[in-house]
Order: C-alpha cells, then sequence, then structure tokens
C-alpha cells in the first residue's frame, strides 16, 4: 500500500508532502495563482508520475523479454478542457530508443497503457474522505 502525508507550510500554496518510504517533495501553485512556484503544481505531479510509470512499466517488461530498449523519453501534457466542467485530456508522446524492430515497438506501446498511474487515472477511483 501507498501512503502520503501532507501539511501546508507558511507560504500561501506551499505544501509538504512525504511518502511512507520516507522521502519527501515540496508542491506549490506557480505565481500566477498566487503561489511561490517552490514545486511542482498538483497538476504537473499527476502527469510526473504518468511518466515515471510509464518508462519504468516499459523498461521493466523489455528487460523482462531481454530487448534493447536503452531509453525511454516522454512528454506529457494535461490539456485542460476547454468550457468549465469539461473533463481534461491527458496527451502522451513516448519515444523509444534501443535497437528494436516495429513489432516490438507496437508491443511497449500496448503495455505503456497497461502502467498502473495510466490504469489508475483513467478509470473510475473511489476516493474516500473522512475528517479526522
Amino acid at each position: 500500500m501507498s501512503s502520503i502525508k501532507s501539511k501546508t507550510l507558511n507560504d500561501n500554496y506551499e505544501i509538504e508532502i512525504k511518502s511512507i518510504s520516507g522521502h519527501s517533495i515540496t508542491v506549490d501553485e506557480p505565481l500566477s495563482l498566487g503561489g511561490q512556484n517552490k514545486g511542482m503544481s498538483p497538476d504537473e505531479l499527476i502527469i510526473a508520475a504518468l511518466a515515471g510509470c510509464t518508462s519504468a512499466t516499459l523498461k521493466m517488461y523489455a528487460q523482462r523479454k531481454e530487448w534493447d530498449l536503452k531509453e525511454v523519453h516522454t512528454d506529457i501534457q494535461l490539456i485542460k478542457g476547454e468550457k468549465t466542467g469539461d473533463l481534461p485530456s491527458i496527451h502522451r508522446d513516448i519515444v523509444l530508443e534501443g535497437d528494436l524492430d516495429d513489432k516490438q515497438k507496437a508491443r511497449l506501446m500496448i503495455i505503456a497503457d497497461k502502467c498502473p498511474i495510466h490504469k489508475l487515472i483513467s478509470g473510475q477511483v473511489q476516493i474516500n474522505s473522512a475528517l479526522v
């Protein structure tokens, strides 16, 4: 199970986030939204998770198959809906470096959609909140 704790800091939207594994990051909003831009915005964190998960999933799969995947590069954009209430979309470009044939590349593109974060954000996630 993954677990994250957060707390607000003194500057307007600056948030300290700590993981159960001992890592910490700062989240903030950009200056244009009243933040101090001291860290990634929550939107950026979502697509950063997708980038990291996509790259790791493809690397693990290629290693198990003993394919020559040297590097994975992703370029991910979160595209906000045009009107209030419209759902956003995510565009993900993937570059695969290595000695791979077309069939291997096609398979890796299918595997990219199987990364856990892709499944999480493209499905319906139940979020239960409790005031404690």
